[in-house]
């Protein structure tokens, strides 16, 4: 007997308009209508304009700060639930307090994990996501976790731009292995800047392990807040004697004065990813899209095909 497919049905927060529609463009629907009521005092509701009975539903929204785009997710989820909905998967591109994935210090909280809770505890069935920070993070849920690799995007348009010494470097120790796994596609050299920080954002020394000596440096991270390592990365490496420094950054947060330290450095172009919307054009940002990428993985899940063959990259 063929496999049965449940009716499936996209629907945006409001935190993540854009790259929802690209997904539901990619996927060959139209976003389903969902709306919020708001109040004076700052309380909204989400709710569905339309039936998903018995529905296949895909709820797409980063959550990336305001905290409202998570608390707007959550009574998402628990609207679809009340609605009956068949199964509902929270897409969620960028997802937020994922750096909080342990207890570094003392009577500190995990809010990744509190967000997992949260998730579960509200009705998801299963999350899609992509280049977490800490990849051990999806064992923070107890329903399957589709981890999404931004390398399939990134990879081809590294290589579109013909660099003749490519060396992948790691803005820090902790990215290292990102970066190793990153310079496999290229049969790359890595170096390692390894930085020492004051407090959060806020960084008291670096020093580059590594020759870049005439090569074209590709710096990879996951995510870019404020920009200071990336910045301070970039001036160092030039200084050291490469020919040039562009950065490779899944997520852009892009918070404080992150713009204006991009404008102002060494980097010959930042490219990230749509996950979270730009606040500002840049004339040294190049963004990539993930539409594409989603858009399969949602036809996969829905039909029961393998996400892994997602991750190969030409």
């Amino acid at each position: 007997m063929p496999l049965q497919f449940n009716t499936v049905k996209l629907f945006a927060g409001s935190g993540s308009a854009a790259i929802a529609k690209a997904i539901a463009d990619s996927y060959g629907k139209e976003l389903g209508q969902v709306a919020i009521s708001r109040f004076s005092d700052g309380e909204y509701q989400p709710h569905f304009d339309e039936s998903i009975r018995g529905c296949d539903v895909f709820l797409i929204q980063s959550t990336h700060q305001p905290t409202d785009n998570l608390m707007e997710l959550l009574m998402m989820i628990d609207a679809a639930r009340r609605a009956s909905a068949h199964y509902i998967t929270a897409v969620i591109p960028y997802f937020g307090l994922a750096r909080q994935d342990r207890k570094d210090k003392p009577r500190v909280a995990i809010g990744s994990k509190l967000v997992a809770n949260l998730l579960v505890a509200a009705g998801i069935h299963r999350i899609m996501t992509m280049d977490l920070h800490a990849a051990q993070i999806q064992a923070f849920f107890d329903v399957p976790v589709d981890h999404l690799d931004a390398s399939i995007i990134f990879v081809p348009y590294i290589k579109s731009l013909g660099l003749e010494n490519l060396t992948i470097a790691s803005p820090d120790m902790g990215g290292s292995y990102r970066a190793r796994n990153f310079a496999k596609y290229f049969n790359a050299e890595v170096v390692i800047c390894d930085k020492r920080r004051k407090r959060a954002n806020e960084i008291e020394s670096m020093t580059v392990i590594g020759d870049v000596t005439d090569q074209d440096i590709v710096l990879i991270d996951d995510i870019c807040d404020t920009a200071g390592t990336l910045a301070k990365a970039a001036g160092l490496i030039m200084e050291r004697g490469a020919r040039s420094v562009r950065a490779v950054c899944t997520h852009p947060v892009l918070s404080g004065k992150a713009y204006e330290t991009i404008e102002n450095s060494a980097l010959t172009e930042l490219i990230v990813t749509d996950t979270i919307p730009l606040k500002q054009e840049s004339s040294k940002i190049k963004v990539l899209s993930t539409a594409d990428l989603f858009a399969k993985a949602i036809m996969n899940v829905n039909e029961h095909g393998s996400i892994s063959q997602l991750f190969k990259v030409d």
